[in-house]
């Protein structure tokens, strides 16, 4: 029977290390290594007799290895980690990343962060020769991988090689981890959440690709969504091309399934370019079938009141294709057609315009009740009617209160009138083939300028670009045209707006030349839509054009245009994220206070969605140190825009901010939480603005009803009762003479907001893959301008996104009229001392 030895002190192993026989100084370090928990105190006192050891080049080599493994570990408990650090490299193979220590745990974590340090400023320098990594801290790294792929811990592999730039070691843990296809998945969602440098991304994005091409039945959509982030349209045509011509209807089918998907995200200049390269059926005749925009244009053109908008081109060629002979050609020519007809993005609109239209549960009293208790002298209140009214019936094509109150309208005069007309284009957005003809009364006639008031044609080409939003081709030539033949500023501020969505992000160098010459004249109410028009045209480019454009902004004396250039500038670096730095950093330290504001909102769109920390640091930074009141406020605002991919977090960043003493920080936090947490009734972010709604100051409270009325749209009452609080919170604002007008007009907003669409949508910035739709995020970047032009209110219905849960979003009963009951006569009270009196006199 072997009796266990109690240590009570390391004393006699330390003075072991003083003997001169290598045999007792081994043996004494092996067992030092082994007491170093329990004897941490008593051991940290030789630290100098174990350095010396460990630098006795004459002494065995496992017994520096053991001094040096004893040594870290001495500075490891001491807090030390850079030296232990040093130390355990130096212990070569003793060091075991297998022990489930504390000491290894935290020694590893130190090794990966330095490792990762050292690959990621290798990426950051040209010159790779100055951050050498030291081979025996990638050798430990080498080694806590391969430890996670034996154990099957291929999750952590993978975010160990993401972090560590070990793109080689990524594939493997994919490639040897027992589902693939899951394992995939969690690496696309940690690239998205985790991966801060936009370059970097791509090159993770483009592995997932390699290997997914490599699995024995890819998964198509997943490879689709990220060739759509590395922008390659070819792969994805590819792709569908494959799936077309296939003889299994599944891949067909499939095929259709990855273009509703990429349509969802919004991003016109893709789609168009992956629909041209699908090529057509082998027997296609040699002519051209499809006439080009011009022609199409031409023949629109000939007549203001000619029958319908011609559709996308597209959807000319799907019909003048020539059948071809060959059945399998005859079926991919059908296969194509339909095809072609998701990618422009007019199936998709089409069926969501059905359904809109049939199921309009808008109520018609909330408005009526609006109109009547809005004065007629009050223009800002009867306009932001217009505008609810509008955002109320967004996508129904329902114009019904504005039929029925003809009269009421027409007291709108010069911009009221041009917001009115404009309303049109938010009721009929996606109307893609009555657009036009609906339009037809207000529009420009023969390009003179007729009798109509020239703020409802300015309104009525407006309006075309709302209809047509990021799906204008078969528009733009009708807006182009109209655009050159005017020069009242009022109509080339509406063609501007509308071309500028009509061709949104299509970069379309001709149309900008023509912008560009509208914002040379100099013209304070054209140059600020011309300045917004050219980042709309530009979005997400990246393009050169952008210092162009902050060139003019500085000779420029007119605010109004230095504002929409600002943004037009902010549009134009949309999810570039660190290419946008430069320009960022210009902005910023502008003197001139409405460039610096512009900055807030590149920083915004720049990062969007991405939550990046350094983003967030900037903003918070300005909002709280920068002089200009404008400026804060926009800081504040942009980060609903860098966190909307992670709601949860604006209400807990926001909430010093929203107690500023400053009230347009209050408002900036308001709006921030009403962007990020759009539709999706957050409990913290209503607890946040509940307050804000009866704040002291006017706008304030505007703001606050506005962002409340984003956050509850399309919650019911059932999953939160303080939606029904905060509608009639509304109506008593509304109904209440003595409010003040900014307050009235934010519940006014509120309550189109809270009924968009017929109460059938939604405000949504992520699809349901968890990709930005750049239309959304655009519109709710141009509606946050309202504060200074009213009419940039209707962008908002960019964002709008149509749903089918009634379940969950069981529309509120319709309000009906308060009836007044019949009053019945009560018997006359009687007092007691007229009965008495009565008496009295009786008897006499």
């Amino acid at each position: 029977m072997v009796a266990t030895t109690l240590v009570s002190s390391a004393g006699g192993m330390l003075a072991m290390l003083n003997e001169s026989h290598p045999s007792l100084k081994l043996h004494a370090l092996s067992n030092l290594n082994n007491l170093a928990d329990s004897f941490l105190a008593e051991i940290s006192t030789s630290v100098l007799l174990l350095e010396s050891l460990y630098e006795d080049e004459e002494s065995d080599p496992h017994q520096r290895q053991l001094a040096a493994l004893l040594l870290s570990k001495v500075f490891c408990y001491l807090g030390e980690l850079n030296d232990s650090l040093s130390y355990a490299l130096e212990a070569g193979p003793l060091f075991d990343v297998s022990e489930d220590s504390d000491f290894v745990h935290t020694l590893l974590a130190k090794a990966i962060d330095k490792y990762a340090s050292f690959k990621s400023k290798a990426a950051a320098e040209s010159n790779d020769e100055s951050t050498e990594v030291d081979p025996r801290l990638e050798a430990i790294v080498e080694r806590l991988f391969d430890k996670c792929i034996v154990d099957g811990k291929y999750q952590q592999a993978m975010g160990t090689a993401i972090e560590c730039r070990r793109l080689d070691k990524l594939e493997e843990a994919i490639t040897k981890s027992d589902n693939v296809q899951g394992t995939l998945s969690y690496c696309i969602h940690v690239s998205h959440s985790f991966v801060n440098l936009r370059e970097y991304r791509q090159e993770v994005l483009r592995l997932i690709v390699k290997v997914f091409q490599k699995l024995p039945s890819p998964d198509y959509l997943s490879i689709c969504q990220c060739l759509m982030f590395l922008d390659e349209p070819e792969g994805v045509a590819s792709i569908l091309e494959t799936l077309l011509r296939s003889e299994n209807k599944d891949d067909a089918l499939l095929a259709h399934q990855i273009a509703f998907d990429l349509v969802e995200n919004e991003n016109q200049p893709f789609l168009l370019n992956v629909r041209d390269r699908l090529s057509l059926p082998k027997s296609q005749p040699s002519e051209p079938v499809e006439p080009t925009p011009s022609d199409a244009d031409s023949t629109r053109n000939a007549g203001v009141n000619g029958p319908d908008d011609v559709p996308m081109t597209e959807g000319e060629s799907a019909s003048d294709v020539n059948v071809p002979e060959d059945p399998s050609e005859k079926l991919y020519a059908e296969r194509l057609n339909k095809i072609k007809g998701i990618l422009s993005g007019e199936t998709s609109i089409q069926l969501n315009l059905q359904f809109l239209y049939s199921h309009n549960k808008s109520d018609p009293l909330i408005l009526k009740t609006i109109k009547q208790s809005v004065e007629m002298r009050n223009s800002v209140c009867h306009s932001a009617t217009i505008y609810a009214n509008a955002i109320m019936h967004a996508g129904t094509t329902v114009d019904t209160f504005l039929r029925e109150n003809l009269e009421w309208v027409s007291r709108a005069t010069d911009w009221a009138k041009f917001s009115a007309t404009a309303g049109l284009g938010v009721i009929h957005r996606g109307h893609l083939q009555q657009g036009r003809s609906l339009m037809a009364p207000y529009l420009p006639q023969g390009g003179t300028g007729g009798g109509v008031s020239p703020y409802s044609e300015g309104g009525a080409l407006y309006a075309l670009g709302l209809i047509h939003a990021n799906h204008g081709e078969g528009i733009k030539q009708f807006l182009r045209d109209s655009l050159h033949s005017t020069t009242v500023e009022v109509i080339q501020h509406g063609a501007c707006l509308g071309l500028g969505l009509a061709s949104l992000g299509t970069a379309d160098e001709d149309i900008y030349e023509e912008i560009k010459n509208v914002l040379y004249t100099d013209s304070a109410v054209a140059g600020e839509a011309a300045g917004i028009s050219m980042g709309l045209l530009m979005v997400g480019t990246g393009s050169d054009k952008a210092n162009e454009m902050l060139t003019y902004a500085h000779e420029t004396q007119h605010e109004k245009i230095i504002r929409g250039l600002a943004l037009g500038i902010a549009l134009t670096v949309y999810g570039r994220e660190e290419e946008a730095d430069t320009l960022i950093e210009q902005m910023t330290s502008d003197q001139d206070p409405i460039l610096r504001y512009g900055g807030m909102y590149a920083l915004a769109l720049a990062y969007r969605g991405t939550a990046n920390n350094k983003a967030i640091r900037q903003l918070l930074h300005f909002a709280v140190s920068d002089v200009s009141d404008d400026v804060r406020r926009t800081a504040v605002l942009a980060l609903g825009f860098v966190l909307y991919s992670d709601p949860e977090q604006t209400p807990r960043i926001v909430s010093l901010l929203s107690e500023s003493y400053n009230p347009h920080v209050r408002y900036g936090a308001a709006l921030a939480v009403g962007i990020s947490c759009a539709g999706t009734g957050l409990s913290e972010a209503i607890s946040l603005l509940e307050p804000l709604t009866s704040d002291v100051v006017d706008f304030v409270r505007q703001g606050a009803l506005i962002a409340m009325a984003m956050v509850m749209v399309q919650i019911s009452e059932a999953s939160d009762p303080r939606v029904g609080t905060f509608r009639r919170q509304l109506e008593k604002i509304i109904l209440d003479k003595h409010e003040d007008t900014m307050s009235k007009m934010g519940a006014i907003l509120a309550s189109g907001i809270l009924d968009a669409g017929g109460r059938n949508v939604t405000i949504r910035l992520l699809s349901k893959t968890k990709h930005d739709k750049i239309t959304a995020v655009v519109g709710l970047a141009v509606f946050s301008q309202f504060w200074y032009w009213y009419p940039l209110t209707y962008f908002m219905s960019l964002a709008f996104s149509p749903h089918a849960k009634p379940s969950l979003f069981e529309c509120p009963e319709p309000t009906t009229v308060p009836t007044t009951a019949s009053t019945e006569k009560l018997p006359t009270a009687v007092l007691s001392t007229s009965a008495k009196a009565k008496a009295r006199a009786s008897k006499k």
